[in-house]
């Protein structure tokens, strides 16, 4: 398919984080030899959709980031498959950092010492579930007008104007086809200032606003239960009384940052993750009093005087080459009374303790970060995260009904994600077969027998497809076999696996390289290996100690 490239960003890197995928526990439990980012989503690897939103905007300078163990198949799929091998040069780059495992947060990855020597300029982070049809260009442009500073952009570093802020990407979850208990983000705005003209057609800018508020909804409800209500801090309202909350829509974790976001994480070792962490007390610090000296953030958003050197003290007395912040978290703080600002209970808005025996100077004005709201409308560029299997396989019917390029009017703009054909091997497909292929993908080499009817769904490459099958808003990786008069309904079939004759499945998933035995009738069932389960068990071990579970414990009220 045609890469339509956009203007060129110069200067501009993306970072893409290939994580673990422990919520596909049926088809990532070996994820050294199958990672998440590898599994398909219509038929191209995941992690080609992020790859493909880059190149579009004309992004070159472009790095994976995954784990030492599934450096190795990812590199692989980078030579080997053919929708990676077909995407433009350069080829983007692998970085498996040595420290970095399943369980390292998004924040402490840009953390880490390889992430922060390969960061040298403004950047883009994205995760490899992303799949986004709207045009990164016209992010990039909402961003440079909006957010970023000429100075910055131009790399004036003794001019002393305001610094570049950052811009953010959030969807509605509350669809015509919702996912039941799909994740979502709790989010308040205020509105930016009018503009004096007008914003051309097509603009994002009547769908932006500044982020003053950020933590995922889970989060919120805790925080909430913990304080009988939720504490709503007075400097927000005095200072923005037009506050807008969000409680369903999603963080599609797009983010655009300015250099200076690096020094931030690395300054503050407390961050965890970019969503809740980094962008959450980077817009506190934007109204409350005294939190952006507490963070370091006066320091690091100072540019260099004349002369001055990189190690010079900042107007918060802090050194930048002294050391790290402990992002108020440090529970050695004194309840010593600040004496320009005093917080109550020394606690910031979630609880946390905040140091409140600083002297506070003035403060540097904190750079917006800005959210981009996507609208609802059906007919809208599709924009959503695929981290579980329920999405993977809606998100993937979805992009089937794209029309592919031979469908495509002439002088029609093409999606980026459309097929060069809705049925890639017709050869392979016998007669008197039903396939609706307004709504269904089959890939290459798939050999589909008589009567045999395939209705919304999408297809992988090499599958068979046995007489009288009767398949329907399925979603079938490679190579799968499934035989004669097996009906399946809502079903993920992982690659190579084999479904005997006569099975009856209902919103069942089938881990790779598993047999199916003939006349098993499911609905709703998880087939996995021991050694699948075993993972899976394994998977679930190191979340309990990452979030201090005891096995004894009764957690079924949780």
């Amino acid at each position: 398919m045609p890469h339509a490239v956009s203007i060129a960003t110069p200067g501009l890197q993306a970072l893409i984080l290939c994580g673990p995928g422990s919520s596909f526990t049926t088809f990532t439990a070996n994820p050294d030899e199958n990672p998440k980012a590898l599994l398909p989503i219509a038929n191209r690897p995941m992690v080609w959709y992020p790859l493909e939103f880059c190149y579009r905007a004309g992004i070159t300078n472009i790095t994976l980031v995954c784990p030492p163990s599934a450096a190795e198949a990812i590199t692989t799929a980078l030579k080997t498959n053919p929708f990676l091998t077909s995407l433009p040069f350069p080829r983007p780059d692998l970085l498996a950092p040595k420290d970095l495992d399943q369980n390292t947060g998004t924040a402490e990855i840009l953390r880490l010492p390889e992430l922060q020597a390969t960061v040298t300029s403004d950047f883009l982070v994205l995760p490899c579930d992303l799949v986004c049809e709207l045009g990164a260009d016209k992010l990039l442009q909402a961003w440079m007008v909006k957010s970023a500073s000429l100075d910055d952009l131009v790399g004036d570093s003794q001019s002393r104007g305001p610094r570049s802020g950052g811009l953010s990407v959030y969807y509605q979850t509350k669809t015509e086809t919702p996912i039941k208990d799909e994740e979502t983000d709790f989010v308040a705005t205020v509105p930016l200032p009018p503009a004096s003209v007008l914003p051309p057609k097509g603009s994002l800018f009547p769908n932006m606003a500044k982020v003053v508020y950020s933590m995922p909804t889970d989060s919120l409800k805790d925080l909430t239960e913990e304080k009988k209500g939720f504490p709503v801090r007075h400097g927000l309202l005095r200072q923005h009384p037009r506050v807008k909350m969000l409680t369903t829509h999603r963080d599609a974790h797009i983010y655009i940052f300015p250099h200076w976001v690096m020094q931030f994480i690395k300054e503050n070792e407390r961050l965890e993750t970019i969503g809740e962490d980094v962008i959450g007390w980077w817009v506190k610090a934007s109204w409350q009093k005294g939190l952006s000296t507490r963070l370091g953030l006066d320091s690091i958003l100072q540019r260099p005087s004349k002369g001055g050197s990189d190690g010079q003290a900042s107007p918060g007395g802090h050194n930048p080459s002294s050391g790290t912040h402990n992002l108020g978290l440090d529970s050695r703080a004194t309840d010593a009374p600040n004496p320009v600002v005093s917080v109550r209970n020394g606690s910031g808005d979630d609880g946390h303790s905040i140091p409140g025996d600083e002297a506070v100077s003035a403060e540097a004005p904190v750079p917006p970060m800005l959210a981009y709201f996507h609208p609802t409308d059906p007919s809208a560029p599709v924009i959503r995260r695929v981290d579980t299997a329920q999405l993977l396989l809606q998100v993937s019917l979805q992009l089937a009904k794209i029309p592919s390029l031979e469908e495509t009017v002439p002088d029609a703009p093409a999606s980026p994600f459309a097929h060069a054909r809705k049925v890639a091997y017709p050869e392979g497909v016998k007669p008197r077969t039903t396939i609706t292929k307004h709504d269904s993908l089959v890939a290459d080499n798939v050999t589909v027998q008589e009567k045999t009817s395939i209705k919304e769904c999408v297809v992988g490459a090499n599958c068979q497809i046995g007489e009288g099958a009767k398949l329907s808003q399925c979603l079938l990786m490679d190579g799968v076999v499934v035989g004669k008069n097996c009906k399946l309904t809502k079903c993920i079939l992982g690659k190579r696996s084999e479904l005997g004759e006569g099975c009856v499945l209902t919103e069942c998933e089938v881990q790779e390289n598993l047999l199916v035995e003939a006349k098993t009738e499911a609905k709703g069932e998880k087939f996995m290996s021991s050694s699948g389960l075993e993972a899976s068990e394994q998977e679930l071990d190191a979340f309990e100690a990452d979030h201090g579970i005891d096995d004894d414990d009764d957690v079924s009220d949780e």
